[in-house]
Order: structure tokens, then sequence, then C-alpha cells
């Protein structure tokens, strides 16, 4: 764990939550002289009383560590606001619907902030019957690798897992689909509305495979 509650998150909660020193104590049977100790920074809970703390503020313990408290707006939240975490040691992907404070490997984690996809990260989308194909034209070495596709709408999210030395393609029930994410691992997060991709495949795609035949040449050349 990378941090530990602080004595002016437990003081701000307190104050938020109109309660006194000695009420919070009492909460937690400990003395009002602990609790301002806490909150002046002479002192810390013990991790005994994380939980009970946590509890004393109706949040959760990992809301009072990080000191972000979440409020749940998300009752009716639209998938298409969806958010997605990477982990960093791991690779473990995770996907939240709204605001949320994730954590894996001790790390607290941010949500990604997707781009639009650009010339080194070309995604070409072709619709066959009820699906989407998606190809990605991305290396899949050990070292640079596309990690997942997913396929987004308004009431569900389609994700697909891949690996390096892997292909980059998937395919989603084209149902509901506004946008399609991709992330690479060293570049992060990419997005594009599935008809723009199989716009720009249409209209792009005789130039798009001219350049590929360039660069396998230059590759066959000066490789």
């Amino acid at each position: 764990m990378n941090q530990y509650v602080t004595g002016a998150v437990i003081k701000g909660l307190r104050e938020k939550n109109k309660m006194t020193q000695l009420q919070l104590a009492e909460k937690l049977g400990v003395s009002d002289k602990t609790i301002s100790k806490w909150e002046t920074a002479k002192g810390y809970p013990d991790i005994t009383l994380l939980e009970p703390i946590a509890e004393a503020f109706r949040i959760s313990v990992t809301e009072l560590i990080s000191g972000n408290t979440i409020y749940n707006a998300n009752v009716s939240a639209n998938m298409l606001r969806s958010k997605f975490y990477v982990c960093p040691v791991c690779g473990n992907v995770i996907h939240g619907m709204g605001e949320a404070s994730i954590h894996c490997h001790g790390i607290q984690l941010s949500p990604l902030e997707a781009e639009a996809t650009d010339e080194h990260h070309v995604i070409l989308i072709e619709r066959m019957e009820d699906e989407y194909y998606v190809q990605i034209d991305h290396s899949m070495t050990k070292e640079h690798y596309v990690s997942f596709v997913a396929a987004v709408s308004s009431d569900g999210v389609q994700m697909v897992k891949l690996y390096p030395e892997g292909s980059a393609e998937a395919r989603f029930k084209i149902r509901g689909v506004k946008r399609i994410f991709f992330y690479c691992n060293r570049d992060g997060l990419f997005t594009i509305d599935p008809i723009k991709g199989i716009d720009d495949k249409e209209s792009g795609y005789e130039t798009y495979q001219e350049q590929r035949e360039l660069e396998k040449a230059a590759d066959m050349l000066f490789g």
C-alpha cells in the first residue's frame, strides 16, 4: 500500500459528518485525545481501526485510505461513460461505469484517457452480417502490443483480451455499439466511432495498402 489514512482526511470527514471529536471517539472506543492526536499528525490510527473509522463515516476503507469520497451517481449510469483501468504491474484490466477508487498491487489506478486513433495506431473495421470484425495494424511483440479491444454500447461492454505474439483482431456483435476502444501497452488507450472506422477503411484502404507495401519494401532494403 502506497499511502495511509491521514489526520487531515479524518478531520475533514468528521467535520463533513458534523461530528465532534468526542462523538467519533465514542463510536471507535478511543478517547477524544486520541482523535486529536490523529488530526494533528501526532499519531496514526491502528490498522485494526480502519474499518470502524470507515463505517463511522459510511464510506469504504479504500475511500478512507485514498482520501477520495466516491459518490454513487451511477444508478442509471450510461455505459458510454465507461472508464478503463490497467495495472502497470500485472496488466490487469478493470472496467468501471463511473467514478471509482481502484487499487491493484498496492497502486491506486487512474482511469485511462482515450485518444483518437492516429497513423501509428490504425484500426480497420469491417461489417460482417451482425458483427464488426476489427483489425488493428500494430506490433504484437512481448515488449509492444495491444492488450485489449472493447466495444461499448449504451447498455453493455464487449471486451476481448489480447496477448503478445497473438493476433490484433476481434469480433463484436454490432447491436448498439457506439465506440471501439483498444489499449496499447506503450501509448495508452485509443478510441474510434465504428462507423468512422468503416468509412476510413472504404475511403483510405488503397492509400493504406500502398503505404504498407512501401514500408515492407523499406524493411527489406534497410532492415
